[in-house]
């Protein structure tokens, strides 16, 4: 019989498979997304993530809601977080986001479909992430976070309800319910988002997936003799573990977070097998890679000070409705735009 830390294990490759193969075929990406709807003019794909938010909240907070979970184990509702670290960590991520073409999980999607220049980027995130989680960086980023973090009364928005008298189950399904619902609105009034049910439906699956996720580690890796942590869809930490591992796995233990990058990196490249979209791809040119390798380090620096990536609190963190997560993303999202529009935009470069 199989224990629920294989089980948790188990469930973690097969979602990080549908992961990768919804990736793959749809393009489901923030920067992606973002680049498209402020550069490009077509907003389709960032219909598809705020769908898959509001689809995230919605199916994770039923599941927390129903006491199937408890989502204040999780990284993101903690009593203490840093908002000037969270921010700042937002903002390289999202700006490492642009100067990398895509997000940590995207790279393992590219990855997938034989984009060497992903295995750089996967490579190189994984080593700055590590710094920055235990090594060279880290005593920067925790004297950084005792100094600006702060004891808050809430740590969410439902709590934040609840301050005014509100009770706690009224207070959730508050403010689930005004997120999802103009979240939805956002994604359903765009006529060209309407018509395309690639995007609806990678949507719909990439947030059912996080909520997945809960209830794997939630409620299946809930053991009282070998808990697993609280945890979903989230890419940085991850990534840095799963380099880890594959040089030191004697020493380690297969976790939730590793059987989801190593199902991420399967289901994109079964799927471009499948489907003749497997070729191997390069570098244009040295400073194509330099470009590219800096946006991956400062992705893997500033995912581990804002707790998460643009899926980790994008969809897994704001899923939650911490606060922290709301904070992180305005910086993913202030980086990213950063990186697009105006001064400090990166200039495109031609790919092989």
């Amino acid at each position: 019989m199989e224990t629920s830390a294989q089980l948790v294990i188990l469930a973690g490759f097969a979602i990080g498979l549908v992961y990768g193969a919804v990736g793959l075929l749809s393009g489901f990406c923030l920067m992606s997304s973002m680049r498209g709807w402020l550069a490009e003019g077509d907003g389709r794909l960032v219909r598809s993530y705020a769908l898959a938010i509001a689809v995230a909240i919605a199916a994770s907070q039923l599941l927390a809601g129903s006491g199937a979970i408890d989502l204040g184990k999780s990284i993101y509702l903690q009593p203490t977080f840093s908002v000037p670290v969270l921010f700042l960590g937002g903002l390289l991520f999202g700006y490492g986001m642009v100067l990398s073409n895509g997000c940590g999980s995207r790279a393992l999607v590219l990855l997938g479909r034989g984009n060497l220049r992903s295995f750089v980027v996967v490579i190189v995130l994984a080593i700055a992430a590590q710094m920055t989680l235990k090594g060279l960086i880290a005593p920067a980023r925790i004297a950084l976070v005792q100094a600006s973090q702060s004891a808050v009364n809430a740590n969410s928005l439902p709590s934040l309800l609840a301050t005014l008298g509100i009770g706690e189950a009224v207070s959730r399904g508050l403010a689930a319910i005004a997120i999802v619902i103009a979240l939805i609105l956002f994604a359903f009034a765009h006529p060209a988002f309407r018509r395309s049910p690639g995007q609806i439906a990678a949507g719909v699956i990439v947030g059912l997936l996080v909520a997945g996720g809960w209830f794997v580690t939630g409620y299946l890796g809930a053991d009282d003799f070998n808990p697993v942590p609280v945890t979903s869809l989230t890419f940085i930490a991850p990534i840095a573990d799963s380099l880890q591992y594959a040089m030191l796995s004697t020493g380690l233990t297969l976790n939730f977070g590793i059987a989801t990058v190593a199902g991420v990196f399967a289901g994109s490249l079964v799927t471009a097998l499948a489907t003749g979209r497997y070729h191997l791809e390069g570098y244009s040119s040295p400073r194509h890679m330099l470009r590219s390798a800096g946006g991956a380090a400062l992705m893997g620096i500033g995912g581990v000070m804002a707790f998460g990536c643009s899926i980790g609190q994008g969809l897994t963190g704001v899923s939650t409705l911490a606060l922290a997560s709301f904070v992180a993303v305005a910086g993913i999202l202030l980086g990213t735009a950063a990186g697009l529009r105006g001064s400090l935009r990166v200039q495109p470069l031609a790919v092989a």
